[in-house]
């Protein structure tokens, strides 16, 4: 989003991605509130919690496809050790 539509709220890009199907790939904690507490609809959110200094030790996040299935619905949160994730309530079915 940042080449495509820079300019765009937080919320338009939940709009986008809910309206296109697609899964929010993020560093922004910010979009758990939009998902949680103001329940905008989206098809999952994978919050990716990754700090500099492990990125640039070379870690390469490749998630396998099941893990990428799983997040469909959900609010999953990718950490260099773990995975954590929690169902969306407001999943708008396709």
């Amino acid at each position: 989003m940042a080449e495509i539509a820079p300019r765009d709220t937080d919320s338009e890009i939940i709009f986008r991605a809910n309206d296109e199907a697609r899964l929010l790939l993020t560093e922004d904690k910010d979009f758990g509130e939009l998902v949680f507490r103001w329940r905008k609809p989206v098809p999952g959110v994978l919050l990716l919690r990754i700090d500099g200094s492990t990125r640039s030790s070379g870690f390469d996040w490749k998630p396998p496809s099941r893990n990428v299935a799983m997040a469909v619905g959900h609010h999953t949160v990718v950490e260099a050790a773990r995975f954590r994730s929690r169902a969306l309530v407001s999943v708008v079915p396709r």
